[in-house]
């Protein structure tokens, strides 16, 4: 939580990522994430991450880069595992989870969102019926079955991480964030519910230029800003 926000490179964003960090990183599929922060992470020699996403990206994407996004990363093998929802986009790390590379618990995309948001905003779990009598039930991140009014419903865990790498569409110079349209995704959420926060910002503002009902995440919630390469 930072009330001035520091702007940084890339590179020296990617530096502050320690081994064995666990990192939410925004975005679907790739599209909506901080592009240039996860290559300069590739980068460098920081290993054992545990990674918080919605998936495991794809092998080509539309920057022409072999591997897109945080796929990068998967494939450098600098990701012991993931929290995420599917793994069907990457066929190198369903290779690698199936020969024991990479651990990977997946859970149900909305209940993803939900724990996400429950960690950040300091709640003891989140109760839905989505993956009762499933799979779902024997995640770790599962606490077990509630009934109500008899319905069953199952606890998930609140999930918060020491890193969170988000893409803003606005952000001005105390950090304040705004999202356009689908790119928003996971971004609010994860920048709640993690201890630092850095935010790739495609374009950097000055303060009062992004209304106030504007602003979904407040800067006081941003440690550090890396202003895209144009």
């Amino acid at each position: 939580m930072s009330l001035n926000p520091k702007f940084i490179t890339a590179e020296e964003a990617a530096a502050l990522i320690e081994d064995g960090s666990s990192v939410m990183l925004s975005g679907f599929v790739g599209c909506g994430s901080a592009l240039q922060v996860i290559d300069a992470l590739s980068k460098t020699d920081v290993k054992g991450l545990r990674l918080i996403m919605n998936d495991s990206s794809k092998l080509n994407g539309p920057d022409g880069d072999e591997y897109y996004s945080w796929a990068k990363l998967i494939h450098n093998g600098q990701v012991d595992g993931y929290l995420g929802s599917h793994l069907g986009t990457n066929p190198e790390a369903q290779k690698m989870q199936a020969a024991g590379e990479l651990n990977v618990d997946l859970v149900p995309q909305g209940s993803l969102a939900e724990m996400i948001r429950a960690g950040g905003y300091g709640l003891g779990c989140v109760v839905t019926p989505t993956g009762v009598d499933t799979l779902v039930e024997d995640s770790p991140f599962c606490l077990g079955r509630l009934e109500v009014e008899g319905k069953t419903y199952l606890m998930m865990k609140p999930v918060t991480a020491d890193w969170a790498i988000v893409k803003g569409a606005k952000v001005d110079k105390l950090g304040n964030v705004w999202y356009k349209g689908t790119g928003r995704n996971f971004a609010p959420y994860m920048a709640a519910a993690a201890k630092h926060v850095i935010v790739e910002a495609v374009e950097v503002v000055e303060v009062g230029e992004i209304l106030p009902e504007d602003v979904v995440t407040p800067g006081i919630l941003v440690d550090y800003i890396v202003e895209v390469k144009k």
